[in-house]
């Protein structure tokens, strides 16, 4: 299963015993919806519903932080996913939230993992076949076999800022990353990380919501500065669209890692250095 599968792909392996199908869907506050609420209104068929915010180390005052491995593997298992399955996500988020639970399962040991190309608004433009309710998956084995060197926490992006050891990518908006527009999230700076490069996550994508991919895709990077030959680490708002950089980069053959408290966490720290205006 390639990492990237059409929607025509999904359609034809709907019921395969060995396939899962996963809405991650998540939310900002600022879009005032209910991710849960509409995936139990209509979803792909067999699809089972992976909350973000809840598949998240919820002690953490920061958001949608990495869970401990135990709790991952427990609601891996409880939504049916696990040893010996295909899994595909699909959103309908603004923020392309289906690339966070690929990493997240990619972290985790997960290989046989793929992302809808499209998504549910190109599921349902075409006509195809939805459901509704709340389903009962089986309980499934999932088994951590490894666990990816992928994470970056603030100790080191601190200790980057002078090695420069990996490129940093800042997925936000280009006015959230020059300081123009303030931070929605109270005693948040405002500005980036200094050194980092900035491409906003939506340029990945094309009008229909498909990922760009081959010369276009390559493109963004190449005109943000990046070198995707070189060591890569990403960030964003609170490390869902960081995500979405990652995949896109691991569509051109290239991997990389993830800050995963990322502007929450930098920018409400006083200690940390801010840099605004272009990168």
């Amino acid at each position: 299963m390639d990492s990237l599968v059409s929607t025509e792909w999904l359609a034809a392996e709907l019921g395969a015993a060995d396939l899962r199908i996963v809405d991650a869907s998540y939310y900002l506050a600022e879009h005032k919806r209910d991710a849960r609420a509409e995936f139990a209104a209509a979803h792909i068929p067999g699809a089972v519903f992976l909350d973000l915010a809840e598949v998240a180390d919820t002690a953490s005052p920061l958001p949608t932080m990495l869970p401990a491995p135990e709790k991952f593997a427990s609601r891996m298992q409880s939504l049916g996913l696990g040893d010996g399955t295909r899994i595909v996500i699909y959103d309908a988020s603004p923020v392309r939230s289906s690339a966070r639970a690929w990493w997240m399962l990619r972290h985790f040991g997960v290989r046989d993992v793929a992302i809808l190309d499209g998504g549910f608004s190109k599921w349902r433009a075409e006509g195809r076949a939805v459901e509704s309710g709340e389903p009962a998956p089986r309980h499934r084995h999932f088994t951590i076999a490894a666990i990816r060197d992928d994470v970056r926490d603030l100790a080191a992006m601190r200790a980057n800022i002078d090695s420069g050891a990996e490129q940093v990518l800042d997925a936000r908006s280009a006015s959230r990353f020059t300081g123009e527009e303030a931070d929605p999230r109270p005693g948040v700076a405002p500005g980036h990380i200094p050194g980092s490069k900035h491409l906003h996550y939506a340029t990945l994508f094309n009008a229909d919501n498909t990922w760009k991919t081959g010369d276009a895709l390559r493109a963004a990077f190449d005109d943000a500065g990046i070198d995707l030959a070189k060591p890569l680490v990403t960030t964003c708002g609170s490390g869902i669209t960081a995500a979405g950089l990652l995949f896109g980069a691991h569509l051109l053959g290239a991997d990389g890692a993830l800050y995963d408290g990322s502007w929450s966490e930098w920018g409400a720290d006083p200690a940390t250095p801010n840099a605004t205006g272009e990168a």
